[in-house]
């Protein structure tokens, strides 16, 4: 344990997901970059559902599952090095409460956004392919696993 520290857990990373207020704030900023696409007069509905499904997932991808390591110093001496913030999130246990919420989400985006672009056959391929690329990933049968070695290290 650091001196001066008020953490009682060795990485922060696994307990704050599921935190009530990440879990608001995350809904909240989801909600508020659909509005402003939405905003936006060159954009149609389906156009600013799409795109919000898109960045989403996107981002959500880039930050839960390719970014490695503890965003600051624990005193895990290391072990968390190699692991995503998916694989660290409640210590690797699978289905907890907070895991169930961020696979969720991406379902229900994907479900909106399908609905208001009318199921368009562009949007909905979009929709798909940006589902997939944001559930694969959180699958159990992944968990630790890197596809022809990328991001191994």
């Amino acid at each position: 344990m650091h001196a001066g520290t008020a953490n009682q857990v060795a990485n922060p990373n696994t307990v704050v997901w599921n935190s009530p207020g990440i879990w608001a704030t995350y809904v909240i900023l989801t909600g508020v970059m659909h509005l402003v696409l939405l905003s936006m007069p060159w954009f149609s509905t389906s156009v600013a559902w799409t795109l919000t499904n898109v960045v989403h997932g996107i981002s959500m991808y880039l930050f839960l599952h390719t970014i490695k390591g503890t965003p600051f110093e624990t005193s895990d001496q290391g072990k968390y090095r190699y692991s995503t913030h998916w694989e660290q999130m409640d210590s690797g246990t699978q289905f907890t409460a907070a895991r169930k919420f961020f696979m969720t989400t991406p379902i229900v985006l994907y479900i909106l956004a399908s609905f208001y672009s009318k199921y368009e056959f562009t949007h909905f391929v979009v929709n798909t392919v940006i589902l997939l690329l944001s559930l694969l990933p959180k699958l159990p049968q992944l968990h630790g696993v890197r596809l022809f070695g990328i991001n191994k290290y």
